[in-house]
C-alpha cells in the first residue's frame, strides 16, 4: 500500500510496495524464494514473471492456495511457483533452503513471532536475506488500547518494531533498516472501508449482515488507532 492516497487504486500502491521490496533483494533467476503466508500468491507471480526467479508459496489455507495454483497455471508460471500447504510456525522445509524469505502482513496471526523468526533463520543460507511487511503496534501503545484489534485478530498482543529488531538480532540476523510507511494504513484502511460500504448491496445475500457490521467497525477501529498512532507498518529488511 505504498504511496497510497485517498484516491489511488489500491491495487496499483500494493504493487508498488511489492517492487519497493523486490528492490532490496536483487533477485535473478537463480533466487530461491520463500514467501511465507503467500495468500493467492500475487507477490510471487510478480517475482516469478518480472525477474525468473524460483518462488515457493507457503500457506495455511487450502481454498487460498488453490486458487493460487490455477492462476499461476492459468498464467504460465507453474514451473516457477511451487505452492505449499503449511504453516509458518513449522516450516516444512529443510535447513539452508532459500535466499530470501519474503512475507506481506501475515506474522501478526502468529501468537508465537519469536518461534517464526527461528524458522526463518533455519531455512535462509548464510547471507540470505528476510524481507517482511507486518500490522505492528507503536512499542509504546498499552495492550488495552488494541482490544478491539486484537479482539478480532484473536490474539493477545502484536508484534513492534523494537520486539522484531531484538528478535531477529537474538536469530543471529543482521539489522539493514526499516522503512516506516505507517502513515499509509488508516489510508488504507479508510479506503477498504469506502469500498466495503460502496459494495452493500452486492454483498447483501452473500455475506451476514453481522459479519459485515463487525467488518467494518474492525476496519474503522484500524483507521482510528492509525489515525492516533498506536499501529506502525512498514518494510523490514535483515540479514542472516
Amino acid at each position: 500500500m505504498e504511496g497510497l492516497t485517498d484516491t489511488d487504486d489500491i491495487s496499483e500502491a500494493s504493487a508498488r510496495s511489492v517492487e519497493r521490496m523486490a528492490s532490496y533483494i536483487g533477485p535473478d533467476s537463480s533466487t530461491k524464494v520463500l514467501d511465507v503466508g503467500s495468500g493467492y500468491g500475487g507477490s510471487a507471480r510478480h517475482l516469478a514473471k518480472k525477474y525468473g526467479c524460483k518462488v515457493t508459496c507457503l500457506n495455511l489455507s487450502e481454498v487460498e492456495n488453490e486458487r493460487n495454483r490455477q492462476t499461476n497455471r492459468d498464467e504460465g508460471l507453474d514451473h516457477l511457483i511451487d505452492v505449499v500447504d503449511g504453516s509458518f510456525q513449522e516450516l516444512p522445509f529443510k535447513d539452508d533452503s532459500f535466499d530470501v524469505v519474503w512475507s506481506q502482513d501475515a506474522f501478526s496471526h502468529s501468537a508465537d513471532r519469536d518461534g517464526v523468526v527461528r524458522e526463518v533463520a533455519r531455512v535462509l543460507v548464510p547471507g540470505g536475506r528476510f524481507i517482511f511487511t507486518d500490522l505492528m503496534a507503536d512499542d509504546d501503545t498499552p495492550v488495552e488500547t488494541l482490544g478491539p484489534i486484537l479482539e478480532r485478530l484473536h490474539l493477545t498482543s502484536m508484534g513492534t518494531l523494537g520486539f522484531y529488531r531484538k528478535s531477529t538480532a537474538d536469530a543471529g540476523f543482521k539489522d539493514l533498516g526499516f522503512d516506516d510507511l505507517s502513515p499509509q494504513l488508516p489510508i488504507h484502511y479508510g479506503r477498504v472501508l469506502a469500498e466495503t460500504e460502496r459494495r452493500d448491496s452486492e454483498l447483501d445475500g452473500k455475506i451476514s449482515p453481522e459479519y459485515l457490521k463487525k467488518m467494518k467497525a474492525g476496519l474503522r477501529e484500524w483507521v482510528k488507532r492509525g489515525e492516533a498512532g498506536d499501529l506502525v507498518w512498514g518494510i523490514h529488511r535483515y540479514q542472516l
